[in-house]
């Protein structure tokens, strides 16, 4: 293996790339917008890759026990949770993509430009999270190891480590990144779509409890919008997009497609994890409380339902310990730090985590509590910072018109994610006192 560590992105994309110091007039920007931009194979790769890594850091090991717990939980009532936190979703991806793309900025580095500093506390945030939480995320493929090929989940933890730091290793790291979060994402998808058939779900019932739900969990909820869309999950996406270089007003409607077409990703295979679960739980099988996943699949299709959810949990583990790795370091890093130091940290920061995880074969769960509190601080104070350039900063959006109707949406979002970040500072008190 070459000890060089390249840039993780591709130097060019075929798509024109506004810098910061570009001017534009007021006038005809929307025109501008909607020029075609023609965007090459390495580029088609990139987009693709953004779109994928932002839907599977969304599905972790993590949320992979929530739905199975609030499946059991709430039955088919639990969909009109999934509905309302993909709702949430979709107001937040649809700003930050568009605002991060057409600046060219990463979060850490537009909040810099707005309010000095700020950009640095949200790095702050979000590395302690990254860090801790890659522990769990290493400790969840080791679990997927185990169910799939029935190895010692410690060994499985530190082998899938080792394939994440060969990523970073790789000559051409970004189309290695890339590659391997659309091909997991797409096994985990068809496999959680099989499992999602044979376990034969009540699909009518689920669909009535979209709209009109038999019983409605706001505490059930907002978890659920906090695990899929706060701490790095949020910018994970954009910020590939940006170091593809896709980016500039030119190239709103490819930011836009790849926004919309990641939160479609995201919303499938939250609904067939629901799903395959869901048709166990309707059953009336009794679902074991300190693995109800592996259950609900092993219910479902036999011993071949429990490697297919050893592949799901390996992959999502995995998937999750690149998102966070890639995310955070790009979080503490700007545009002009080397490719290869940028590369490096990373590495650094995989092997931090699986020697932790093998040190103390799991994330201590006060840890985990004070990163999912800083998660939850991240998302009020990320987005107010995007929402205020989509407002007020047209000289940052390069003389783009941002729509009007868009920003609405997000801030009243926005008012939701502080809802959530004051539960999270509840959570730390909680943890002081106790």
């Amino acid at each position: 293996m070459s000890s060089h560590t390249p840039d993780p992105t591709p130097d060019h994309t075929g798509a024109h790339t506004a810098q910061p110091g570009d001017t534009a007039p007021a006038n005809g920007t929307q025109a501008d917008a909607k020029k075609a931009v023609t965007i090459g194979a390495t580029g088609r790769t990139a987009i693709f890759g953004a779109m994928f890594l932002m839907a599977t850091s969304s599905i972790g090991p993590g949320f992979i026990t929530q739905t199975s717990v609030f499946t059991v939980q709430l039955g088919v009532a639990f969909a009109f949770a999934i509905l309302v936190s993909l709702l949430v979703d979709i107001a937040i991806q649809l700003n930050v993509w568009r605002v991060l793309g057409v600046t060219g900025l990463r979060a850490n580095e537009l909040g810099n430009r707005v309010l000095p500093g700020i950009g640095w506390v949200m790095a702050a945030f979000v590395f302690v999270g990254g860090l801790i939480f890659n522990i769990g995320n290493i400790g969840g493929a080791g679990l997927g190891t185990n169910a799939m090929l029935g190895i010692d989940a410690k060994i499985g933890g530190a082998v899938s480590a080792l394939i994440a730091i060969f990523i970073f290793l790789s000559k051409r790291a970004g189309v290695a990144l890339d590659r391997i979060v659309v091909a997991l994402g797409a096994v985990m998808i068809l496999l959680m779509l099989y499992v999602a058939i044979v376990s034969q779900p009540p699909v009518g019932e689920a669909l009535k409890n979209t709209v009109l739900p038999e019983e409605v969990d706001f505490l059930v909820i907002t978890t659920l919008i906090g695990g899929t869309v706060g701490g790095y999950i949020t910018f994970a996406g954009a910020h590939r997009l940006i170091d593809s270089k896709i980016t500039g007003r030119e190239n709103v409607g490819h930011i836009t497609q790849v926004s919309v077409l990641s939160i479609i990703i995201t919303g499938v295979m939250r609904v067939l994890l629901f799903l395959a679960i869901l048709g166990v739980v309707a059953g009336g099988v009794t679902l074991s409380q300190d693995n109800t996943a592996a259950d609900a699949f092993l219910a479902a299709a036999g011993e071949v339902g429990l490697r297919v959810f050893g592949v799901v949990l390996w992959a999502a583990g995995l998937t999750s310990v690149i998102g966070a790795s890639y995310t955070s370091i790009s979080f503490v890093t700007t545009q002009r730090t080397s490719p290869r130091i940028r590369n490096l940290l990373t590495i650094a920061l995989i092997a931090v985590c699986a020697t932790a995880f093998l040190i103390l074969d799991q994330a201590p769960q006060t840890l985990l509590i004070f990163a999912g509190a800083f998660n939850g601080l991240i998302l009020p104070i990320g987005f107010a910072v995007v929402l205020w350039v989509a407002w007020a900063r047209r000289d940052l959006l390069h003389g783009y018109q941002y729509p009007k109707w868009l920003a609405a949406l997000g801030t009243l979002t926005w008012l939701v994610t502080i809802w959530l970040g004051w539960n999270s500072l509840t959570g730390i008190a909680a943890l002081w006192q106790g």
